[in-house]
């Protein structure tokens, strides 16, 4: 052959193309018609390729293991995460706030003994679309996982739990539901216990602030602006929140943190049936089936933030 290419420094593989498709073609026709009439031959090598496959799967999935073990197991709790004093799960409390703007300011505000801070950057991954690969990978998945204390899926349990209560503390806005939905999917399909415990809430941070004089009122809903404005009059000062950010410690503790006066909203599974088709549709991979389901259910939507 004249001008061969070779590949890598050591020259022991001839890469020219023409070469390549000729020896192929050849090896091909030749081989086929050697398994086709050593039939015994033929069932060994099958047999010898699905051993060395299994063998390579075995090891994988031994790799994975390993590495989700260290995960679960690890006693190191994650930088981001501000502990609390107590270690009593009972008497004890973790917020999942969005940000490091509001995770300062819950930092700031809450009670050391019995509240721990987790702030995530950002939005989590949706585990709905994801395989597990991305999913252990993910910085934030891997706090949450490591902080609580339970493992996760298969491995979980629920007496490693280090905190009773999971509280997610996120917006009132579009963004703040849709990373609650993220995290409600992932605990919904790899902690599901935490939420038929009853371990899963809430957080009702208020929308609006009006001030009259030296009177401060926190509403959280629209209705119950309108109510409280018809009580005190509209000479008032109204602040829309638009996120936990805009609050300083001392208001997000009265507001949202004080379990004297917090409003929370427990995570239960009404109809495990109806929950898990709901969370395949709006979250998973199937466009034209969430797009359907949108379109018959638009009418039933009454309050839609643009």
């Amino acid at each position: 052959m004249q001008n061969p290419e070779f590949e890598g420094q050591t020259k022991e593989k001839l890469g020219n193309t023409r070469v390549k498709t000729l020896l192929e073609t050849d090896v091909y026709a030749n081989m086929s018609a050697y398994l086709e009439e050593h039939p015994v031959d033929a069932k060994a090598i099958i047999e010898k390729a699905l051993m060395a496959a299994n063998a390579r799967e075995s090891s994988r999935k031994a790799r994975e293991l390993a590495r989700k073990k260290s995960i679960f197991d690890s006693s190191v709790l994650p930088g981001k995460l501000a502990d609390c004093i107590y270690d009593d799960p009972t008497k004890t409390e973790i917020f999942i706030v969005e940000g490091e703007s509001a995770g300062g300011s819950s930092k700031s505000g809450r009670d050391k003994n019995t509240q721990a801070i987790l702030p995530l950057r950002g939005k989590i991954l949706n585990v709905e679309k994801a395989n597990y690969e991305r999913i252990f990978d993910n910085a934030e998945i891997k706090a949450m996982i490591t902080a609580f204390g339970a493992g996760i899926n298969e491995s979980f349990n629920i007496e490693g739990l280090r905190y009773h209560k999971i509280i997610l503390m996120s917006d009132a806005d579009v963004d703040g539901s849709h990373i609650r939905t993220l995290l409600l999917t992932f605990f919904y399909r790899y902690m599901k216990k935490l939420i038929e415990a009853g371990n899963i809430y809430i957080a009702q941070p208020p929308l609006y602030k009006i001030t009259k004089g030296k009177e401060v009122y926190y509403c959280y809903s629209e209705e119950e602006l309108l109510s409280k404005r018809k009580e005190v009059g509209d000479k008032v000062d109204l602040q829309r929140y638009k996120g936990l950010g805009e609050m300083n410690p001392e208001q997000l503790w009265e507001t949202t943190m004080n379990p004297e006066t917090r409003m929370l909203k427990r995570v239960t599974i009404a109809d495990a049936m109806r929950t898990d088709q709901l969370f395949t549709v709006l979250m998973g991979v199937d466009v034209p089936q969430r797009r359907k389901f949108l379109q018959e259910h638009a009418e039933e939507v009454r309050v839609l933030d643009i």
